[in-house]
C-alpha cells in the first residue's frame, strides 16, 4: 500500500486528462461501530481510492459518493492493461470538471458493500463464516458516518465539496445535514429526498428474484456461489429503470441477432436488447454480492429525510453548505420534480441552493454519461466562492 494521501502515478502511462494507475487503500476502523438500528460491529473496513494531492491546509477535498451498483473505483485504471477506467473517469482527472490538479478526490465503497468494504460477504470474526443476513441492517446514514470516520483518518479539515448521483446524491445530502460545519458544497444529481412507491416496488421485485432463487439459501451461500440467476435477473430489471425508452430504442430498436440457427418460435435470444440485458446480468454477478444487493436496496427504501427529521425543511435547517441539485428530464426513476423538491425545500429553509435541469433522453444514468453541459455545471460550482449565491439554472 502507498501513503494514504497520494497515489503512485506512472507519468509514461498518463494520457492527457487522466489520473493514470491508481491503487486502492483499506481504512480499518478497529473500534465498535453502532448502526442506526442499534446493532453493532466490532469494527469495519472501507476500501477507497484517492486522486490528486492533499494541500497543506487539508481542505481541498472532494468526496465522491457512489450509487447502488458502484464502488470506490471512480477514476483511473488499476493496471497498464486495464481497459475499463473508473465509473466517473469522464468527470474526474487533470483539467476535467473535478480537476485533480486542484482537488484531492476521495471515493469509498460503502459500508455494506462487496468491493473490499465490510458487508454481508465479509467474515464474521465470531463465527469465522460470512455474516450473510446476520449482518446489521444498513442505512444511508450509516454509510455516511463510516465515510466521515475515513475522512477523519485522512486528516481532512473540511470538504470543499461532496458529489454524488442517485444513492450517491442521498449520501451527499446527508453529509450536508449531519456535518454542516465540515461541508462547504453539496452537489446532488438524479436523486430524491425519499423513494416513491414505484422505486420501492422495483427494488422489491429484484429482492424477490434473489430470495426465491434456491441458491440464496436464506443468505447462507459460499463465495462464488449463491443465487446467481436471481441476482442476474435483479440486475437486468434494475438496469431497465436506469435508461429511457428513447435511449433503448435508439441503441437496439427491434434489431434481431443473427438467428439463422435459432427457431423463431422459441425462447432463445433473438433480439439485440435481450442479448444486452443478459450480458448486463452476467457481468454483474461476477462483481457483486447478492446479500449486499438486498441490504443496499433496503437502505434506499428506508431513506426518507422528511420522516427522519420531521419535515424536509427541518432536515435542511442546519445546512451551511451551498447546494446544487441537478435533475434530468428523462429520469423516470428519480424524476426532475423529486430533485426540484429538494432545492425548493432548501430555499424555503433559507439556504443557498440552486437547481439545474438538463434535457437528455438517456434516463436516470444521465449523470454518468458524457455531457459538456454537466461538466460545465460541475466545474463552475466547484470554482464558485462559497459566500456567493450563483444561479446555475439552465
Amino acid at each position: 500500500m502507498t501513503d494514504d494521501t497520494t497515489e503512485v502515478v506512472r507519468p509514461d502511462l498518463l494520457a492527457p486528462g487522466e489520473v493514470g494507475i491508481v491503487v486502492p487503500h483499506d481504512f480499518v476502523y478497529a473500534q465498535p461501530f453502532t448502526f442506526k438500528s442499534g446493532q453493532t460491529l466490532p469494527g469495519f473496513t472501507l476500501r477507497y481510492e484517492t486522486y490528486g494531492t492533499l494541500n497543506g491546509t487539508r481542505d481541498n477535498v472532494v468526496l465522491i459518493c457512489h450509487a447502488l451498483s458502484g464502488d470506490h473505483h471512480c477514476a483511473g485504471v488499476h493496471s497498464p492493461t486495464d481497459r475499463k477506467p473508473g465509473w466517473w473517469n469522464n468527470l474526474i482527472g487533470p483539467g476535467k470538471a473535478v480537476d485533480t490538479n486542484h482537488f484531492f478526490v476521495v471515493c469509498a465503497n460503502v459500508l455494506g458493500g462487496c468491493q473490499g468494504s465490510t458487508g454481508p460477504s465479509s467474515i464474521n470474526p465470531a463465527t469465522e463464516r460470512p455474516y450473510g443476513v446476520s449482518f446489521p441492517f444498513v442505512t444511508i446514514l450509516d454509510m455516511v458516518r463510516a465515510q466521515k470516520l475515513l475522512l477523519d483518518h485522512l486528516g481532512v479539515s473540511e470538504l470543499h465539496a461532496v458529489i454524488g448521483g442517485s444513492m450517491g446524491g442521498m449520501q451527499a445530502l446527508l453529509f450536508g445535514i449531519e456535518y454542516p460545519l465540515f461541508v462547504k458544497r453539496v452537489l446532488a444529481m438524479a436523486t430524491t429526498s425519499r423513494e416513491g412507491a414505484q422505486a420501492i416496488a422495483f427494488n422489491e421485485v429484484g429482492r424477490q428474484a434473489i430470495m426465491q432463487d434456491p441458491g440464496w439459501n436464506r443468505g447462507d451461500y459460499p463465495r462464488g456461489g449463491g443465487p446467481r440467476v436471481g441476482l442476474a435477473i435483479a440486475r437486468m430489471m434494475a438496469h431497465i429503470t436506469y435508461v429511457s425508452d428513447a435511449s433503448m430504442d435508439r441503441k437496439f430498436g427491434r434489431r434481431k441477432r443473427n438467428t439463422a440457427n435459432v427457431e423463431a418460435y422459441s425462447f432463445d435470444v433473438q433480439f439485440e436488447v435481450e442479448s444486452y440485458l443478459r450480458h448486463q446480468g452476467q457481468s454483474f454477478i461476477n462483481r457483486f454480492d447478492a446479500n449486499s444487493y438486498l441490504y443496499i436496496t433496503r437502505a434506499l427504501d428506508h431513506f426518507d429525510l422528511a420522516q427522519a427529521y420531521g419535515t424536509l425543511e427541518a432536515a435542511f435547517a442546519g445546512v451551511q453548505a451551498e447546494t446544487l441539485v441537478v435533475g434530468f428530464t428523462s429520469d423516470w426513476l428519480f424524476p426532475p420534480e423529486q430533485n426540484r423538491a429538494i432545492a425548493h425545500a432548501l430555499l424555503r429553509a433559507g439556504k443557498r441552493a440552486s437547481y439545474a435541469e438538463l434535457s437528455t433522453d438517456l434516463g436516470h444514468d444521465s449523470f454518468l454519461l458524457e455531457s459538456e453541459e454537466l461538466y460545465r455545471l460541475v466545474r463552475n460550482f466547484l470554482e464558485t466562492k462559497s459566500n456567493r449565491v450563483v444561479d446555475f439554472s439552465i
